[in-house]
């Protein structure tokens, strides 16, 4: 586990695969930058994991999966053979564009060892609010209009405890007070929102809370005509803006799925003899 690499002034960072995130965050702290992703158990999650699975947290809406901040990755092909993709300069148009194809690939193309981030600075405020409602269906009215306003989320979430009302949105923003201060006021428009924190995310991924997660993907304009169909539900997280949806209870299958003809190629090209297993998230 080590930092092989950093240029603060270039906001570039390079890591190895073992590295944790939160290790990652520790070294970039110092000089207030940080690589803005932020899925669940960061103390024990590794750069590998987090790559190989394309893992997010609720800041995802705002900043992106981990895919848009990876400027290059060292990897070790299925054959031994080690390769290198993209540079460590946030503008590069060199060769294929392995670090996309990688990214999110659980593995199965790649191992990867190595990885280049461009980072960012910290924003000087972040804050967080909270509506109420009694049905999803105005809980997706508010997702809605903050959506489409000119409002610049960096959290956009849904979460309930049961998969029944009351349904809460949580909404985060980030920059000068200048600015979170004007989207605060601004949101206030569309709903009552009070002062809020992401401890919603945190609970949910507990390891004290019994069951397995499931993950259903869907089109955002979807999310709230979904939720409202499905059954047997525990709890729920979902991040409203991507239409992405965290749940316990009864399996409800995965939504929109990839088309499997283009993984078989994929896996075909890169792996012909199946050396490489899946990683699970």
């Amino acid at each position: 586990m080590s930092i092989v690499a950093y240029a603060p002034d270039d906001l570039t960072v390079t890591v190895t695969a073992d590295t944790t995130l939160a290790a990652l965050q520790q070294h970039l702290a110092p000089r207030d930058q940080w690589l803005p992703v932020d899925p669940p158990h960061p103390a024990r999650l590794t750069i590998g994991e987090i790559v190989d699975c394309d893992l997010s947290g609720p800041r995802r809406y705002g900043y992106g999966t981990v895919r848009e901040h990876v400027l290059s990755l060292r990897a070790e092909l299925a054959d031994g053979r080690l390769i290198k993709s993209g540079a460590g300069v946030v503008k590069n148009a060199a060769g294929y564009d392995l670090c996309r194809l990688f990214t999110g690939a659980r593995g199965e193309l790649a191992t990867v060892t190595e990885v280049c981030f461009k980072v960012q600075p910290r924003p000087e405020v972040e804050q967080f609010a909270k509506a109420t409602f009694p049905t999803v269906e105005a809980a997706g009215g508010f997702v809605e209009n903050l959506d489409t306003s000119e409002l610049t989320p960096t959290v956009l979430d849904l979460h309930n405890t049961g998969g029944v009302g009351p349904w809460t949105v949580v909404v985060g923003f980030a920059g000068t007070r200048e600015e979170v201060a004007w989207q605060r006021k601004e949101a206030e428009r569309f709903a009552a929102v009070a002062d809020a924190d992401l401890s919603y995310e945190e609970m949910f991924w507990s390891a004290t809370v019994p069951g397995p997660v499931y993950k259903l993907s869907v089109l955002p304009s979807k999310l709230a005509a979904t939720i409202t169909v499905m059954r047997g539900i525990t709890s729920l997280v979902a991040r409203a803006g991507n239409g992405v949806i965290y749940y316990r209870g009864e399996d409800q299958g995965s939504g929109i799925a990839p088309s499997t003809k283009l993984i078989q190629r994929l896996k075909h090209e890169f792996d012909p003899a199946n050396n490489l297993q899946a990683r699970r998230a």
